[in-house]
């Protein structure tokens, strides 16, 4: 394990949309782009959102991302572009998230 703080080191956020059955595809489309906006936000050093191409347990959206560090990805989370996104994606998925510090 590195001897990095954690709030220096990169911090890693991997989130996994299961989009309700009920959702349409464009819908789905718009999610993904909403997503991908986020790029060009501060602190994001990578940002990559793709639909999984495994769709045995339905439709997922992974939001891949890596941050300059944990303060950057903590002021993201509170940008109002991430918080409408959280909040629309609250309508039309459930997720789960994977945070560490890289």
């Amino acid at each position: 394990m590195s001897t990095a703080s954690a709030s220096s080191a990169l911090f890693r956020h991997i989130v996994l949309f299961r989009v309700h059955d009920d959702v349409s595809h464009d819908r789905v489309e718009g999610a993904i782009e909403r997503l991908r906006s986020l790029a060009s936000l501060p602190g994001v050093v990578e940002w990559r959102v793709e639909l999984s191409l495994d769709a045995r347990k339905g439709r997922v959206i992974v939001e891949d991302a890596t941050f300059v560090d944990q303060d950057s990805f903590e002021r993201f989370r509170l940008d109002p572009r991430h918080v409408h996104a959280a909040e629309a994606m609250s309508h039309i998925a459930d997720w789960w998230n994977g945070d560490y510090a890289a």
